[in-house]
């Protein structure tokens, strides 16, 4: 008597995210310090280069949950001041474009995340594939404001077309608030991306336009597509197993 055929488990989106994951490890040179994000794709990579952390000088960790996750599996966490040299920061990204800017900072964390990424040498994007978008601002745009200045924030915010949403209740590892800006339409990043860093109590905004990514590892049904800003061709990097 056969045997009905097994039933295939659908691939979810967390596997997309763990297949980028596992795809950054190769762009992680050995002996060398790295420079994690944070956010749900980047526990993957922290999980991940757990395994593998005698090849590592340590970690320079985007935010005190990235701090604490790096230490749970056995990673030294180094502070940013005392690091020469920061070869490559692995992070994901909320939204990311065909040149490769982001937007960044859902889990709070954008303006360290920005820190660390302006002193890397290569930014490796790791997102699942649901993140690329043509235009950015489906996802609302994060700000990172001094708390006395969340309304005034929020009013140049609405004068350039946005419609800002605090997000109550959270408070940064900066001490700082978060708004969120909705309703864009993100043509332009780079100058965006100055405009509401010009805004008087501004911390930093979530677009990673200035200092994009170099490389975005993108997961999906197909495995993992590599983009690259100069323009090369999609290259499917890994397959799902």
């Amino acid at each position: 008597m056969s045997r009905p055929p097994r039933t295939a488990v659908p691939a979810t989106v967390d596997d997309f995210k763990r297949a980028a994951a596992a795809a950054a490890l190769d762009h992680v040179p050995d002996g060398t310090v790295v420079g994690v994000g944070t956010g749900s794709t980047a526990d993957h990579f922290i999980d991940l280069l757990g395994a593998r952390r005698d090849r590592i000088a340590g970690a320079v960790a985007s935010s005190e949950r990235t701090a604490q996750r790096l230490a749970a599996v056995g990673i030294a966490v180094l502070d940013l001041n005392a690091v020469d040299t920061l070869p490559v920061y692995v992070d994901g990204a909320d939204e990311i474009d065909p040149q490769l800017a982001m937007i960044k900072g859902g889990g709070g964390a954008l303006t360290r995340e920005k820190i660390v990424a302006a002193v890397a040498r290569r930014f490796v994007c790791i997102a699942d594939a649901g993140k690329r978008v043509d235009v950015l601002g489906r996802f609302p745009l994060p700000v990172e404001v001094i708390p006395m200045a969340r309304a005034h924030v929020a009013r140049c915010l609405t004068a350039l077309g946005a419609r800002p949403v605090w997000r109550e209740g959270v408070v940064t590892d900066n001490g700082n608030v978060i708004l969120d800006a909705h309703a864009l339409s993100i043509t332009a990043p780079v100058a965006l991306e100055g405009e509401i860093d010009a805004i008087a109590g501004v911390v930093t905004v979530g677009l990673f336009a200035r200092r994009g990514a170099d490389v975005a590892l993108l997961g999906g049904p197909d495995g993992v597509v590599t983009l690259t800003r100069a323009g090369q061709a999609d290259v499917v990097a890994t397959k799902l197993s």
